[in-house]
């Protein structure tokens, strides 16, 4: 088999930074927590007296189910794939009005907005980092053609 044969490969750009780690981190933090919220509520829809057993089930099934897209973004960033970072950006753009509605509440939901709120800020900086786009191998706008040239 000769070289022209072989598969071409994704190439790393080197070791993975802290700063790509962190933000694996940050979204697995995220989609563990949406797991365990889904799975208390299941389990308070099937043996609780919610007020709507219907919904409380559905919506526990729902949070485990989005619990997959920051799960296995987290998986694809600790790898260094470069689709990861897509799914990722999207869980935190969609975690900061969940926060922002968190905030608003009159409870002791107003921490949790606030934590929610960091997390998913630090995981969007993390994210769009020159050092993480280029150890993800993605190239900027008008950057794909410049290994052609």
């Amino acid at each position: 088999m000769t070289s022209e044969q072989t598969p071409a490969t994704e190439e790393k750009a080197g070791p993975r930074p802290r700063r790509l780690t962190y933000a694996a981190a940050l979204a697995a933090l995220e989609g563990f927590a949406l797991a365990v919220g889904g799975v208390w509520m299941l389990v308070e829809g099937l043996t609780g007296a919610p007020d709507d057993r219907r919904s409380a089930v559905t919506g526990g099934i729902t949070l485990v189910v989005l619990a997959l897209l920051p799960l296995l973004a987290a998986r694809g960033l600790l790898k260094q794939k470069s689709w990861s970072r897509g799914p990722a950006v999207i869980t935190q753009i969609m975690a900061l009005p969940v926060a922002y509605n968190l905030l608003q509440a009159d409870s002791v939901a107003i921490p949790a907005g606030i934590v929610l709120a960091v997390v998913a800020v630090a995981a969007l900086v993390l994210l769009v980092n020159p050092a993480t786009t280029q150890a993800l191998g993605i190239k900027g706008p008008g950057r794909a053609q410049d290994g052609k040239r």
